[in-house]
């Protein structure tokens, strides 16, 4: 059984833990009841009651970039498929509306928590709004424009986030990581103050400023500067006694003995970021990788430890309309959670676990026009390769050789399992409509010829991707009965699901800054 095979294991029995528990009443995670952490008093609404709420020692809060409802239960639906063979290899009775019996989704073990709350997620300026000024509400409780973290609309005045209130105010550890770069505008939005997401070098400054224990993940961007004559923020990471580790030979190694560390995860992809999990190899660090080794820095005798963990590639993912990426990276958050829910075991009266989402990207559904009710979720698992990886290792080659769409279709049912003739009933045979639009969309990509004399709708055939890449994605999703309506982030609210200490308090439907208030309220700081 390989690495990958033992996680899917362990998700799959995490998953039929939740749900026992779910029937005889009990959480995966122990009752607080006991508990001997710190106490908060606080008054009710109507001021005259006090009651106490227990602090947890050890907070996780996981933040899955760009997911929402959609993200999850496709991949609980997709799991679901590839477990219920009986039914996804039927055909349903147009006659008579029957066929196999569907068992339903296999959920995602966050599905199973005690608590579970939904979050709204408009900005200072819109319904649909991006990652810095959702993370900054739910690192501080404020709204503020699109772009900006950790600053008012003005971009003068600074919010403390709930990371840097713990560190100074309660003597916390504190770990970020992510997925993506560490200077990205999620991770960025617990420890910066900025006006401009972009502003990649100041926010690097920030981050070694923060003094927090732990950073890990995706490489930093603009690292020296973007004109790129300032001093490495690498090197002066180093200077500022951060213990900076490159590969994962040397990651391994880490410990809590080291100080504080910033580990660059050593097989950056696209964008100086972390793999696509479906690009992912055993041998390559995973995002549970990650948690458990902040456990370990952030250590468990100490004051106790906030470790915020973001599955940045669920957004990427989401915006190039890749299903099949969106759905492995959102396991792999999964599989991070675990990590988390496995502490929680050995802690159940300290930790406090949270999972949500900043926002929704793509504007993901389950269901499609062109099949109607029916979905066929099985089939993306042929594909084996992620867009942004099929870009650079595929679709440059074919630029620069000219390659013929004959032998590009041959690569094609490779890594996708889109093919051009089949038995009868193939699904993944295309028809003669797809592969006109995969056809010109080759054409677009390998010599630049324009599918349509319209510009709207060149781009709502391709945004800003690569013509024959997403092209690819959008008839393989359609096909598997998923579809996108965006390239862009959309005003969907976002789950918010919890277990462990306190984890009543995130049931309900609240504005994303409630997380913050929520937080801040138990863990007694202001």
């Amino acid at each position: 059984m390989n690495c990958k095979q033992k996680i899917a294991a362990l998700l799959a029995g995490a998953s039929l833990f939740g749900l026992l528990a779910g029937c005889t009443g009990n959480a995966a995670v122990p009752s607080t009841a006991g508990a001997s952490q710190p106490v908060v008093e606080s008054q009710n609404t109507e001021g005259n009651q006090t009651e106490t709420v227990t602090a947890p020692k050890y907070v996780f809060l996981f933040i899955g970039d760009g997911m929402s409802y959609p993200q999850i239960q496709s991949t609980a639906d997709y799991l679901g498929a590839l477990e219920d063979e009986d039914y996804w290899m039927a055909e349903p009775s147009l006659d008579d509306n029957q066929g196999a019996i569907l068992d339903g989704p296999s959920y995602l073990n966050f599905m199973n928590f005690e608590a579970a709350g939904s979050a709204v997620t408009y900005d200072s300026n819109s319904f649909a709004p991006d990652s810095a000024s959702t993370a900054t509400s739910i690192a501080t409780g404020y709204k503020t424009y699109s772009g900006s973290i950790n600053v008012d609309e003005t971009g003068t005045i600074e919010y403390e986030t709930i990371a840097e209130k713990l560190h100074s105010q309660k003597d916390y550890a504190v770990g970020v990581i992510s997925s993506v770069n560490l200077n990205h505008a999620t991770p960025a939005a617990f420890y910066a103050h900025q006006a401009s997401r972009s502003s990649y070098y100041e926010i690097g400054l920030e981050l070694i400023e923060s003094g927090f224990e732990y950073f890990a993940g995706g490489g930093l961007l603009a690292p020296t500067g973007s004109e790129e004559d300032q001093d490495s923020l690498y090197d002066l990471a180093e200077e500022a006694g951060y213990n900076v580790v490159m590969t994962q030979d040397e990651a391994e190694k880490v410990t809590a003995a080291d100080g504080k560390t910033i580990i660059i995860d050593e097989h950056l992809a696209d964008g100086d970021a972390m793999a696509y999990e479906l690009d992912r190899t055993d041998d390559m660090w995973s995002l549970a990788d990650y948690v458990s080794k902040g456990i370990e820095v952030l250590g468990e005798d100490e004051e106790g430890f906030f470790l915020m963990c973001e599955g940045g590639k669920i957004d990427w993912a989401c915006h190039a309309n890749d299903a099949a990426s969106t759905i492995h990276d959102t396991q792999a958050l999964a599989d991070a959670v675990q990590v988390a829910i496995d502490f929680a075991a050995e802690h159940p009266e300290e930790t406090l676990i949270l999972v949500t989402g900043d926002h929704e990207t793509g504007g993901l559904t389950i269901g499609f026009a062109g099949t109607d009710y029916d979905t066929y979720l099985d089939l993306l698992e042929s594909q084996k390769i992620s867009f942004a990886k099929f870009d650079s290792d595929y679709v440059a080659a074919y630029k620069e050789n000219k390659t013929s769409f004959e032998d590009v279709m041959k690569d094609v049912t490779e890594l996708f399992g889109l093919k051009t003739e089949g038995e009868e009933g193939d699904k993944l045979v295309l028809t003669e409509y797809e592969l006109e639009h995969l056809r010109a969309a080759y054409e677009k990509s390998i010599n630049g010829t324009a599918a349509s004399e319209y510009e709207q709708e060149e781009y709502v055939l391709y945004g800003t991707y690569e013509p024959l890449s997403v092209t690819i994605t959008h008839i393989i999703n359609n096909k598997s009965g998923i579809s996108f309506t965006s390239y862009s982030h959309t005003g969907l609210p976002v789950a918010v699901l919890a277990q462990g200490v306190n984890s009543e308090a995130f049931n309900g439907y609240y504005d994303n800054t409630e997380i913050y208030d929520k937080l801040a309220d138990m863990l007694d700081v202001a």
